[in-house]
């Protein structure tokens, strides 16, 4: 019998305060760290006014492995 496949998983690094996710259309800056909660900011294209808001920790990495984020260093 053949195990079955494994699905290509992506893995998130751990979330800081101070981080940069770079996507495709936008940007996430992690301001705020808990132990289940996760402060940001979304900035979208070129839009002035951003998007704050606060989501578990699963939430946003989901949907930074759904976006395909990558951190920028620096």
């Amino acid at each position: 019998m053949k195990s079955p496949k494994r699905k290509n998983r992506t893995r998130v690094k751990p979330l800081a305060n101070g981080q940069v996710w770079h996507m495709a259309k936008s940007d996430l800056h992690v301001t705020d760290v808990g132990r289940l909660l996760v402060q940001y900011k979304l900035f979208r294209g070129d839009a002035k006014k951003t998007v704050k808001a606060m989501s578990t920790m699963r939430v946003v990495k989901k949907y930074l492995t759904q976006n395909k984020a990558v951190l920028v260093e620096g």
